[in-house]
């Protein structure tokens, strides 16, 4: 035993010994993350209060930017009736509006990832103003490209698939309860303005409200955008945070091929996802329900579907992301069913009220699944291929559903479209979670 002022307080070896051990554990502990090693179970985190600081700014833009859609939602009949148009035309400016922003998500994404998502943040609230102020103006070719390029391209493009990625960076252990805050600002939006939308639109019209609501977005949007702050360093390649190695089979899939899938299955389960949230005031009103009513229904939908977004998140830290997709296209699929079959007020308020809490998990776990099956440096460009898909989707599922009313005089075969795409997309998601079950026994085994 070693005595002295320099042995330990009950022998053994002497103090500076044992400092000199803890240094070296210490280094071969971070030398055995940078290669991948499980040293530490519980390696330090990089999530903090500037974590959800970022997160909740993110909501904040988003709950303002996709208030511009809504109001397409609750004034498609009086601007269908301006314009001397059929619902095609309001319809077809939805659709530009979603299609716009998920194309101009993969470019402001690139842009934001070389760049800041300050700087796109700062951008897309211009555009999202801009938007506003030409699709007020009357005509048909205003609104369409008011909302395809400014609103849509350039305007939410460069806010939702930028600050969806952004946020994902700064969490590691609750990025799913994080992305499904984020990606709930739509559902604020739906939740919020409608209502104020209606009551607006009834006493100033549609035109003085669009322009209103976008000097509003834009007093909004940049004050936020500005206060954004730099991600957290991407991990070193090789490091366990950093995901799987570039170019490393997917689910025993070449790693395009497998995005590829999750892209179309997502683009397939958006549409029946868009169809009651764009036209559900309208239809409303084909069965005497009053706009006012329809737009309380609306704001009902999509104030579960945030709140059960934020349930969503919390299992999909728990199941992983493409187990969640799977399970929350079920729960839309039965939605989608029940809005067929129901036409009473009483029970399409707890219809809307069941669809919000099934279909509202999807995209934050489609998010989710990419960033764990795929390098994190690579996010910045698949996170945007993949809702460029999704929001494609929701512009097709918005406009077949006011082509099919048209033609057809009814939502009703544009509700037996959305079940049969949704059942489609199950397909997809159901092989890639078989895959994915099968390579997890294998390894365990």
């Amino acid at each position: 035993m070693v005595v002295g002022r320099d042995a330990g307080p009950r022998g053994g070896a002497p103090r500076h010994a044992r400092r000199g051990w803890r240094v070296f554990a210490v280094r071969c502990n971070h030398a055995l993350l940078r290669r991948g090693g499980r040293m530490d179970p519980n390696p330090p985190s990089i999530e903090s209060r500037a974590s959800w600081a970022a997160a909740v700014a993110a909501t904040a833009i988003l709950s303002v930017s996709f208030g511009a859609p809504q109001l397409l939602v609750v004034a498609l009949v009086p601007i269908a009736a301006d314009l001397g148009s059929a619902r095609a035309v309001p319809s077809l400016a939805a659709s530009v509006a979603y299609f716009g922003a998920g194309a101009g998500g993969i470019l402001m994404g690139w842009i934001a990832g070389r760049t800041s998502a300050r700087l796109t943040a700062l951008l897309g609230g211009a555009m999202l103003a801009a938007g506003c102020a030409l699709a007020s103006g009357g005509t048909a070719w205003q609104l369409v490209l008011g909302y395809g390029l400014l609103i849509g391209l350039l305007g939410n493009g460069a806010l939702y698939a930028p600050l969806v990625t952004h946020v994902s960076h700064w969490f590691d252990r609750r990025r799913g309860t994080a992305l499904a805050l984020v990606s709930s600002g739509q559902y604020v939006a739906g939740a919020l303005w409608p209502p104020i939308f209606e009551r607006a639109v009834a006493a100033w019209g549609w035109q003085r409200t669009m322009l209103g609501f976008g000097v509003l977005a834009a007093a909004t949007i940049l004050p936020l955008a500005a206060l954004l702050r730099p991600a957290p360093a991407l991990p070193a390649p090789g490091s366990a945070a950093a995901g799987p190695a570039p170019g490393a089979p997917v689910l025993g899939l070449p790693p395009n091929l497998a995005l590829l899938l999750l892209a179309v299955a997502s683009f397939l389960c958006c549409i029946p996802m868009a169809m009651p949230a764009a036209h559900l005031v309208a239809f409303c009103g084909d069965l005497g329900i009053g706009a006012r009513t329809g737009a309380l229904m609306l704001s009902l939908l999509l104030a579960m579907a945030f709140v059960a977004r934020q349930a969503w998140g919390w299992v999909s830290d728990r199941i992983g992301g493409l187990n969640t997709v799977l399970a929350g296209n079920l729960f839309q699929a039965a939605g989608m069913a029940a809005f067929l079959a129901t036409q009473a007020e009483a029970g399409l308020f707890l219809v809307a009220a069941v669809f919000g809490l099934g279909f509202s998990g999807i995209i934050p776990a489609y998010v989710l699944a990419v960033r764990e099956l795929f390098p994190a440096r690579e996010a910045a460009w698949r996170v945007p291929c993949l809702l460029f898909l999704s929001l494609s989707g929701m512009a097709a599922g918005a406009w077949l559903a006011g082509w099919l009313y048209d033609g057809f005089g009814s939502y009703a075969v544009a509700w037996q479209l959305g079940i049969g795409v949704n059942l489609l997309a199950l397909v997809i998601l159901g092989g890639l979670a078989l895959r994915q079950g099968g390579r997890m026994r294998m390894a365990a085994a």
